[in-house]
């Protein structure tokens, strides 16, 4: 139970945080603020945190909390590749419309230069356990080619959704980043669609 209360803290800490530095402004927001929104104190925030800069690394819990949300609501009626595309939709739609944009572009080029941790690659992330159990079912029921493993499957379709991540930030929001993956994303996954499945059907 105590791990469990320790986790839950830690969460309101990072999702009070990101809330703030989506509305206020990073600059703008303090400690206290994000104390007062989290209901916690000063002593739990320096439990987890050494400042507010470390919570520049926590983007990716964020993210992983709206996945352990979506994988709920997922269609069991869809194909894997339906239900790829369904995830990407979602997440972006959240991040174009709840997370800086300034700040993701910070995230990532932090996560370029970092020696140690790479919170974005951690295989043992919720967003990478609900690609590989997806992956793993779409080749099961002949729904996505098997000449490829589950784990090149996942990371490429992880290096796909970082790079439209990326090009957005690099090209400063003048595109709606939901609206231009909603069309190109379908396009990318049909590579992973087995080539046979045409002929099957006809014969």
């Amino acid at each position: 139970m105590p791990r469990k209360n320790n986790r839950n803290t830690r969460g309101r800490i990072i999702s009070a945080a990101w809330k703030l530095f989506y509305e206020n402004g990073y600059e703008e927001t303090t400690i206290e603020d994000i104390v007062f929104e989290s209901q916690t104190s000063r002593g739990s925030f320096y439990h987890y945190f050494e400042g507010k800069d470390a919570l520049l690394g926590t983007l990716a819990y964020v993210f992983d909390e709206k996945y352990e949300q979506l994988q709920d609501q997922l269609d069991p009626d869809q194909d894997a590749l339906q239900q790829l595309a369904r995830l990407n939709h979602d997440l972006f739609h959240m991040i174009e419309e709840s997370i800086s944009r300034d700040l993701l572009a910070r995230l990532l080029s932090t996560q370029l230069l970092a020696q140690g941790e790479k919170h974005l690659l951690d295989r043992n992330r919720t967003y990478f356990r609900l690609l590989r159990r997806i992956i793993m079912e779409g080749q099961k029921k002949g729904q996505l080619r098997d000449d490829l493993t589950v784990n090149e499957i996942t990371k490429a379709y992880a290096l796909w959704e970082r790079a439209l991540l990326y090009d957005w930030c690099l090209c400063g929001g003048e595109y709606s980043l939901v609206s231009y993956t909603d069309r190109i994303t379908p396009l990318f996954l049909e590579s992973y669609r087995p080539e046979e499945t045409g002929k099957k059907e006809v014969k």
